[in-house]
């Protein structure tokens, strides 16, 4: 596997050199544009809006327009000239409880990996961070943008996140609204949390929708018919026969 990033976790004055490694990977089902008359791919060219010649990706440069039509080109050199050392090391800014940072601020996930000569520095800050149940949140910057990072020990090394800022995460269009519900429909409900509370075990669950896509891509392929199956809705109005129908469903006597 490629590593992703290289750099090093700067605790205090102790340096520990490590990769970053994706911790995930896309499994979806691509397809391929095709032209619906004859099935051939449709393929994209980049072409100069001048003179109308294609370009290739050697040709070019990054620019950023200043003014209507008016830019300035920036090269690799010049991103690179933009970063000091502290921009280059993963610098631990504090260190915090995992729950204080919300869900929607996660982004992407990392594998750490330290490098030669940090292994021990490596397992001293994960130990700790692991005792003391504690998350470290850091920066650096990665390509060209700055990241903000969530350091994640675990029992076999450190995950990191990239953390969205404040100012990329959005409001909600507007609030739910909170209307008054029974201490009768509220009991029946904890009740059937508690029925259907177990631990989350990932190896569990699949995607299933993708793999009805493969069903119907292979019988495409072999020149079958696919049928989507049928399938009853039960609709409930009322919310209190909606729960008692859940707990009975879960098992749960009533």
């Amino acid at each position: 596997m490629a590593v992703s990033h290289r750099g090093a976790i700067s605790f205090g004055m102790v340096h520990i050199p490590v990769g970053l490694y994706t911790a995930t990977q896309d499994n979806d089902i691509h397809f391929n544009q095709l032209c619906k008359e004859d099935g051939s791919r449709v393929k994209y060219k980049k072409v100069c809006a001048s003179c109308g010649k294609e370009v290739g990706a050697g040709d070019i440069v990054k620019g950023f327009e200043y003014e209507p039509g008016k830019f300035v080109t920036m090269t690799d050199d010049d991103f690179e000239k933009a970063k000091s050392e502290k921009d280059k090391t993963i610098h631990i800014l504090h260190f915090t409880d995992l729950p204080n940072i919300r869900p929607i601020y996660f982004d992407k996930t990392y594998h750490a990996i330290p490098e030669q000569g940090g292994d021990k520095a490596f397992e001293l800050l994960r130990r700790a961070m692991k005792d003391e149940n504690k998350i470290a949140v850091a920066k650096t910057v990665m390509g060209t943008k700055e990241k903000l990072l969530a350091l994640i020990p675990t029992d076999n090394g450190i995950l990191i996140e990239t953390l969205l800022f404040a100012d990329e995460v959005k409001d909600a269009p507007k609030e739910a609204s909170h209307p008054d519900v029974s201490d009768a429909e509220l009991q029946m409900a904890k009740t059937l949390i508690g029925a259907m509370v177990k631990n989350f075990e990932p190896e569990q669950y699949k995607d299933e929708y993708r793999e009805k896509l493969w069903e119907i891509i292979n019988g495409k392929i072999q020149g079958k018919e696919v049928v989507a199956p049928q399938e009853t809705v039960v609709s409930v109005i009322d919310l209190m026969e909606a729960l008692k129908q859940s707990l009975s469903q879960a098992g749960v006597s009533q």
